[in-house]
């Protein structure tokens, strides 16, 4: 089998692109990738250090502030299906995957364009714009999240989770013990987003003093970009501050409740493992997906919604002890946060992809 895979922009489609190729290479030990990306996000460092051939296309996203700059993107758009023309035409793949991120709307295309099978995975709640246009050429589209099946050619949809969920439930624990906090108290973590964020800063370091009387721990993860804004905050004795953890899901295996951003890989990781969650959807993203992430949770009783205006060390405070306090609230957490995940997502989208080569 020859795959060529596209996604970019942001670690919400890349690494759900690597679970789907990880996922065919185990089941097709001889299969051969090509991936496509952008030439200036984080596809092109991590894909060449994982030894999968990486080509780079120029292009953009549309510009909703200044429509002038879309005659600029109209033309990238249009060179890049032209260069994604001839590197499908050398490779000749079986299947095109697209995992989102604006790069897949001319590079599955161009795929349609030349009658080569089109497989789409929308993570988020609402589509983003690649994946609502392309999805009028896709063959099958496979969403993460029940809700998005009705926003897609029923005929065509299939809901079969974030593959990353699959990945994630065989990752190995890593004890709360390893970062010297009580295995006998509870865990929160606190994080918001893996670069952190301007205004959720401010109110983090008014929140750390307040858990200084509380009988459970925190680790709040400040982001790379901010840590040094914290160096003035009191952290209390139950609490640490860290930058950033790139091995985090091992962690929250161990960890009794997340106060995080409603991203798509949160949302796969949480589901995956059934932890209780507060979201503080970020509402600086495109369509408002974060809270409509969020919403899908709260509706079965998977998590507590706290928008970013409504945050603050009293609000936070008063839901955390809400929910440690209620214990058969909390296990309902617990189990309806289960529900939602699927442990053989990436598994699912395999089949899905024999189907159309076939």
């Amino acid at each position: 089998m020859k795959v060529i895979m596209v996604a970019g922009g942001t670690g919400g489609h890349i690494y759900p692109a690597i679970a789907i190729m990880n996922k065919i290479k185990e089941k097709e030990k001889d299969c051969e990738f090509l991936y496509i990306g952008t030439t200036d996000r984080m596809e092109k460092d991590i894909i060449p250090k994982l030894d999968i051939p990486f080509i780079g296309i120029p292009m953009k996203g549309i510009n909703r502030k200044n429509i002038f700059d879309n005659i600029q993107v109209t033309k990238m758009f249009l060179q890049a299906v032209k260069k994604a023309k001839t590197i499908i035409q050398e490779f000749q793949p079986d299947v095109v995957i697209g995992a989102g991120g604006y790069i897949t709307a001319p590079v599955l295309y161009a795929a349609h364009q030349l009658h080569v099978p089109i497989l789409i995975h929308e993570q988020n709640s609402i589509p983003g714009v690649s994946n609502k246009f392309i999805s009028r050429f896709a063959d099958k589209i496979c969403v993460s999240l029940p809700n998005s099946l009705k926003l897609f050619p029923k005929e065509k949809v299939v809901y079969t989770g974030n593959p990353r969920s699959e990945e994630i439930i065989h990752v190995k624990k890593e004890l709360k013990s390893s970062l010297g906090f009580d295995e006998k108290k509870k865990l929160v973590v606190v994080v918001m987003g893996s670069l952190g964020s301007t205004t959720m800063t401010k109110k983090l370091k008014e929140l750390i003093p307040s858990f200084s009387n509380k009988n459970y721990q925190v680790l709040v993860i400040t982001g790379k970009n901010y840590f040094d804004d914290y160096k003035d905050v009191v952290v209390p004795d139950n609490c640490k501050v860290v930058p950033f953890r790139e091995d985090l899901i091992c962690l929250l295996k161990d960890s009794d409740l997340i106060v995080s951003r409603a991203g798509a890989s949160t949302i796969a990781e949480i589901t995956a493992i059934g932890l209780p969650a507060i979201l503080v959807p970020s509402p600086y993203v495109t369509n408002n997906h974060q809270y409509k992430n969020a919403k899908e949770l709260a509706d079965q009783g998977a998590c507590k919604i706290v928008l970013e205006e409504e945050f603050s060390k009293d609000k936070i405070l008063q839901e955390i002890d809400a929910i440690f306090d209620d214990k058969d609230y909390y296990q309902s957490m617990q189990d309806n946060s289960k529900k939602l995940g699927i442990s053989d997502s990436a598994s699912r989208i395999y089949q899905e992809v024999k189907r159309i080569i076939r």
